[in-house]
């Protein structure tokens, strides 16, 4: 009997094992391909060509690059904080990752199903503040330090919203579980986007401040910070740190996927999650950078106020049907 509990536990953890391992190369090979597609999208919409030179159409151009920073040297300023200014973009990278541990790629099937995977993933994009911090304030750079200033400022301001924003989705939902398998089960017959739809719209405002893209890419604002917290990065250093920002990006637009549209694993929720991350590059390349007082004003003056209004017109609406 032991022998064989044993053998079974080995079994589970070995087939664990294997999911994590097969989430890691997905998200790894998805983020690669992200960076491709960005750069041809962006290259058509300003009528330029884009990578085209390596793989047929390009295709192996992401190779290259991670080969290119793989080999390049990892400087480290002779008045930075080592330890910190080393441990920063290995543990962002490392959160990129973990956060996709409650994302199911189908119903039911995720690496790890608790009834708290909304709150998981919120927890876990909060703790990439403090790993900016380190990054900003470790490389002993003023603009690296100000940049990190920014961006910490900018997801507290954002993530405000977005919890408000999930709220509303909860408190829509029958079940109000933050289970993630529960409320894709709410959506079969209608998904939230068409009922909720103006809070969508904030969401994906507020997930572009949180991943600091354009327009609100104010941490790394060329003209003004060059790079931000990332300017003294170099090598596999800045490659941790650039795939994690895009697997951020990955990760929240599939979180937006399940909150609004549901259906994980199928042609129309992927659809969807393809079309977010196409408006991702689509903002970038349509949009101006705003200045950090339109950007604090937008969260605290617009988009908060809305979505607190939103979240009591809704429960006050649900309580007088019900």
């Amino acid at each position: 009997m032991r022998i064989y509990r044993g053998g079974v536990l080995f079994m589970s953890s070995l087939h664990n094992l294997i999911s994590i391992l097969e989430v890691i190369i997905v998200v790894l090979i998805g983020v690669a391909y992200i960076t491709l597609a960005e750069r041809k999208v962006m290259g058509s919409m300003q009528r330029r060509v884009g990578p085209n030179i390596i793989g047929y159409f390009g295709i192996l151009q992401p190779v290259i690059d991670g080969v290119k920073a793989a080999i390049k040297e990892t400087i480290i300023p002779q008045q930075s904080n080592r330890f910190y200014f080393l441990i920063g973009p290995i543990i962002v990278l490392t959160l990129c990752l973990i956060i996709w541990a409650p994302i199911p790629f189908k119903l039911g099937e995720q690496i790890d199903e608790n009834n708290y995977g909304i709150l998981y993933i919120l927890a876990i994009s909060s703790l990439s503040v403090y790993i900016l911090l380190y990054s900003g304030w470790s490389s002993n750079s003023k603009y690296a330090f100000l940049g990190s200033l920014r961006s910490i400022a900018q997801l507290i301001s954002y993530e405000v919203s977005i919890g408000i924003i999930i709220m509303s989705v909860l408190v829509f939902s029958t079940s109000g579980s933050f289970n993630l398998n529960s409320l894709i089960l709410q959506q079969i017959f209608l998904p939230n986007l068409f009922p909720l739809f103006p809070i969508f719209l904030l969401f994906f405002i507020s997930i572009l401040a949180e991943t600091n893209r354009p327009p609100f890419d104010l941490p790394e604002a060329e003209s003004e910070l060059i790079a931000g917290y990332i300017v003294e990065y170099g090598g596999m250093a800045f490659a941790a740190i650039y795939l994690a920002e895009y697997g951020f990006i990955q990760a929240m637009c599939s979180f937006a996927s399940l909150l609004f549209w549901g259906a994980p694993g199928t042609l129309s929720g992927t659809l969807f999650t393809v079309f977010l991350i196409f408006a991702f590059i689509w903002v970038r390349s349509s949009l101006p950078r705003i200045r950090y007082d339109q950007l604090m004003g937008l969260g605290w003056t617009k988009i908060l106020p809305f979505s607190i209004s939103y979240l009591v017109f809704l429960s006050s609406l649900l309580a007088t049907l019900l």
